[in-house]
């Protein structure tokens, strides 16, 4: 079987299952594992490189609106590859190609492939992909081997949480410029890792919060895992918090409870690598209940968060008011 990914995570799902030698083409995303790098990519953004977050975010909305695609496939390069089997999503118009766009596509490829749509809104619903795939793929068993894996290590994880005395309000946050709340899975794996997440919207997408929302939540812990940036690029949108009304005075600021990972690998992936997400979030809420396993990295500290820099105009502090989904 001949498989085309066009998301990261599936990429990451299909490569899960044992099937890296099946796949013969990926999005321009798709950076994991390193085995696919060099594969054909067949997806490319209309979003220039180099944006800073607040145009980024300026140019999604006006996409949005006007129905426009972000991301568009290099449908010579879909025919050229041939394949039996696409795996896609139509969860998040930000995140990959639009379902419409991948069902037009399809009917004009040779041989009609078969496509699987991925649509996870909290963890078992990852698991569940795997079963999707692995029954489409012709590798059913497989799939159940490899959920038994993932769900036990998030088992572990739910058990040690349930001995913890006290659980700290967390605000989970994906988008600097303008403040975005993590929606979908994340509050569910701030629960699991013994937390309680302060800014709601679980399995319901991501939404923008106000400086005010977030100073009323007033958090114990600060966790920023930003989509689709690394932990390089999320490093400098992180002064920018300084500038939020109300962000010195947050529990969580006072008592230097903010911690940063890289968002691109973590956290904005519905897939394997949620588990991995859980296990840092875990080890930064209770680092002697939850021990980090060794291939992981450990969540850092935000540098800089508590103190202003007067160097800059006091028009910049951020006042966010509207509210929008993603």
């Amino acid at each position: 079987m001949r498989i085309v990914s066009l998301l990261p995570s599936a990429t990451e799902l299909v490569c899960e299952l044992g099937l890296r030698e099946q796949l013969v083409g990926v999005s321009h995303e798709c950076d994991y594992p390193a085995s696919v790098k060099g594969l054909p990519t067949v997806t490319r953004s209309r979003i220039p490189a180099g944006l800073p977050s607040d145009e980024i975010d300026a140019l999604v909305r006006s996409q949005l609106e006007t129905d426009q695609a972000l991301y568009n496939l290099d449908l010579p390069v879909l025919a050229e590859l041939k394949p039996d089997l696409i795996v896609t999503q139509a969860l998040c118009d930000v995140c990959a190609v639009s379902a419409d766009e991948v069902d037009t596509a399809v009917c004009e490829l040779p041989g009609r492939p078969m496509v699987v749509n991925l649509e996870p809104m909290r963890l078992s619903e990852v698991f569940d992909t795997l079963d999707l795939l692995g029954d489409a793929a012709g590798c059913p068993q497989r799939a159940r081997q490899r959920r038994e894996t993932l769900e036990a290590r998030v088992h572990r994880v739910r058990e040690r949480s349930a001995t913890v005395a006290r659980r700290p309000r967390v605000a989970m946050l994906e988008w600097l410029d303008p403040l975005f709340n993590a929606g979908h899975w994340t509050p569910e794996l701030v629960d699991y890792a013994g937390g309680i997440e302060c800014l709601g919207n679980p399995f319901a997408p991501s939404e923008q919060v106000s400086a005010a929302t977030l100073a009323a939540a007033d958090p114990d812990v600060v966790f920023i895992a930003l989509c689709g940036f690394d932990l390089a690029r999320s490093l400098e949108d992180v002064p920018r918090l300084r500038f939020v009304e109300g962000w010195d005075q947050l529990k969580a600021v006072t008592s230097e409870q903010v911690f940063l990972t890289d968002g691109n690998a973590y956290f904005s992936r519905p897939g394997p690598r949620l588990v991995d997400s859980l296990e840092i979030l875990a080890h930064a809420l209770h680092p002697r209940v939850h021990p980090l396993p060794e291939h992981l990295p450990k969540a850092r500290k935000a540098p800089g968060i508590a103190s202003p820099d007067r160097a800059v105009a006091p028009d910049a502090r951020i006042r966010y008011t509207d509210v929008r989904t993603r």
